[in-house]
């Protein structure tokens, strides 16, 4: 399905956790001189504007990036660096997609493969994306575009997977995609987004990597507020599952995710910062 357009909900609490986990693994890979390769298999626009007709209609900025960008924020500069960048102002009129954050933390040595389907956002990632040499974008799908960019030849990466999973079968086809790479390329970073609509839904995909056999897998999630006990509540959490991370990022996100719960959630928000696999 291509109907989902993420500049209705760019900015949001999902959007924060997300980046805040992008910038500091982007960071830790930029320490060595060796080169490395960035794989966004769902890429969107790379640019939002927040106070396009699409952004305003939600709002969703304002309870994510827009409660952050006021306070001083010193575990956050990093990524809030990356925000205030896009936007040149103390004030908050764009919000950076993955593609335009990652492509900050690229050198000359590096590369970006950036896939997008839905054919106006694919138009705006090019665009915006056009002035950037080593920066390649696909209008083909993300997944089977990842399967083919690995293993890179610089044997460095990190691969992002965030897809809309409007259609229930994308829990299972993001899973998969995984444990292919994984056999094809065992010492790449990959961070897999997934919004809490269903617990179960999630539950099945932890379940399903831990099983799989790979190796040393963190979760990081930020809840709003509880699980929905029905369905159609809407998204109430979000968070990620990252194989290979930095050995610096669980003592990070242990000192910030508490930070955001106080900060963006309700009185029954919550995190999760945890192992699901040891190394």
């Amino acid at each position: 399905m291509l109907s989902y357009r993420h500049s209705y909900h760019a900015g949001n609490h999902a959007d924060v956790i997300k980046h805040i986990v992008l910038v500091e693994i982007l960071a830790y890979l930029g320490q060595k001189p060796a080169p490395f390769e960035y794989i966004d298999t769902h890429a969107g626009a790379g640019l939002y504007n927040l106070r396009s007709e699409h952004a305003i209609k939600l709002g969703e900025y304002r309870g994510g990036i827009g409660k952050l960008m006021t306070k001083p924020w010193p575990l956050l500069a990093p990524y809030l660096e990356q925000v205030k960048l896009a936007n040149r102002t103390d004030k908050l009129y764009y919000y950076p997609g993955s593609p335009l954050i990652a492509q900050r933390f690229l050198r000359r040595q590096d590369r970006a493969w950036l896939f997008e389907l839905h054919p106006s956002d694919h138009k705006k990632l090019s665009d915006n994306t056009k002035a950037f040499s080593n920066v390649q974008v696909e209008h083909a799908d993300g997944l089977n575009g990842l399967l083919a960019r690995i293993p890179p030849k610089s044997r460095r990466a990190l691969v992002l997977i965030d897809p809309s999973y409007e259609v229930k079968s994308e829990y299972v086809k993001v899973i998969d995609a995984v444990i292919k790479a994984h056999k094809k390329f065992a010492s790449g970073v990959y961070a897999i987004w997934y919004p809490v609509v269903e617990r179960e839904q999630i539950d099945f995909m932890a379940k399903k990597l831990v099983r799989s056999g790979i190796k040393n897998i963190q979760r990081y999630e930020l809840g709003l507020e509880a699980d929905a006990e029905e369905k159609g509540h809407g998204m109430t959490a979000s968070g990620l599952f990252v194989i290979n991370p930095p050995w610096t990022l669980r003592a990070t996100m242990q000192e910030l995710l508490p930070q955001l719960q106080a900060a963006l959630a309700e009185d029954d928000g919550f995190f999760k910062c945890d192992v699901l696999v040891d190394e």
